[in-house]
């Protein structure tokens, strides 16, 4: 049966992009497919970073996973640098990576023009990523459209590796994406995508205030000044982000609406604020409860680790005698 395998960077408590674009999809997807979920903090030093704010980010990721609806006892939920094996097998995908692929990729290229000094982690990232995904064999990786190039590395570096090491059989599968539904979530600044770094989030743990106060002044369609100037829904922000928290019926109301100037932008938002808090709500209750009882994350990580580095080994037994590494 298919394997699933995902990461996310701990940039702190989740955020409603991080939920829309890939983790309410995560929680649907583990009751189809074996699936392992990581906190890829290994990834996450390739910037600077403080050590301090890393362990509490990593502690804040897991919560906000966990209350999010990824159940330990279906997925496998883990910290990265737990499994000391991803570290092992991206030097040895170091080998066979082709280095050209890696400076055409596009996020190392637009990360690289933000940094003075350029690190060759930024540049060797999608290594790690391919080592991440295959010391699990996982052949189904669910992904958005901007992290496509990255999978499809990890493919030629599979290619690479079996031709070279596989013993004529495919030891490595290449993965293949499952592209997440829902659209690409930009931020409530209507001109990038939803970061943390760009702050211009709405964190999925924040009080039904702090959440208004960042609705209310958020960019709608650009062309309507007034409240009775007709609209395009499809151009606002904040129609999208409706049609990820609302009812069918109330996203054909707010369309109807927007079009015919029958709401002002702050009517629609309300409804919007109604609806995310119907959804956010009850990941808060359950988020305060794990921080109540920090032992239930705890024996969530634990056992996640111990799980995903049984597999690991043994991966690696095999990489290491095909590649005459092993003792």
């Amino acid at each position: 049966m298919s394997r699933i395998f995902s990461g996310i960077q701990p940039s702190g408590e989740l955020h409603i992009g991080n939920y829309l674009g890939a983790v309410k999809n995560w929680v649907a997807l583990q009751h189809k497919y074996p699936s392992i979920f990581c906190i890829v903090d290994l990834h996450a030093i390739t910037l600077p970073y403080e050590p301090v704010q890393l362990r509490v980010r990593r502690r804040d990721m897991a919560i906000g996973l966990l209350a999010s609806g990824i159940d330990p006892n279906v997925a496998t939920l883990f910290v990265q640098s737990t499994v000391q094996e991803h570290t092992e097998l991206t030097w040895l995908f170091n080998t066979v990576a082709p280095l050209g692929e890696l400076e055409r990729q596009t996020q190392f290229k637009e990360k690289s023009q933000r940094q003075e000094s350029v690190s060759t982690g930024l540049l060797t990232y999608p290594v790690l990523q391919a080592a991440d995904i295959l010391l699990y064999r996982a052949d189904l990786v669910p992904v958005g459209e901007d992290q496509v190039q990255h999978l499809e590395l990890s493919r030629v570096i599979a290619r690479r590796w079996n031709a070279a090491f596989g013993g004529g059989d495919d030891f490595f599968p290449e993965p293949q994406a499952l592209l997440t539904p829902t659209r690409r979530i930009m931020g409530l600044d209507g001109q990038a995508k939803m970061s943390k770094s760009m702050g211009n989030t709405i964190g999925l743990l924040e009080t039904k205030e702090q959440v208004w106060e960042k609705l209310r002044p958020a960019v709608t369609d650009p062309k309507r000044v007034k409240k009775t100037d007709p609209g395009t829904p499809e151009v606002c922000n904040i129609y999208h982000l409706h049609k990820a928290f609302s009812p069918q019926t109330t996203v054909d109301h707010v369309a109807t609406q927007c079009n015919s100037a029958g709401w002002g932008c702050i009517d629609c938002k309300k409804v919007l604020h109604e609806n995310i808090e119907l959804e956010l709500t009850p990941i808060r209750e359950r988020a305060a409860e794990l921080k109540a009882k920090p032992k239930i994350v705890d024996d969530a990580l634990s056992a996640g680790t111990a799980t995903c580095a049984i597999t690991a080994g043994e991966t690696m037994k095999t990489v290491r005698a095909r590649m005459g590494l092993d003792p």
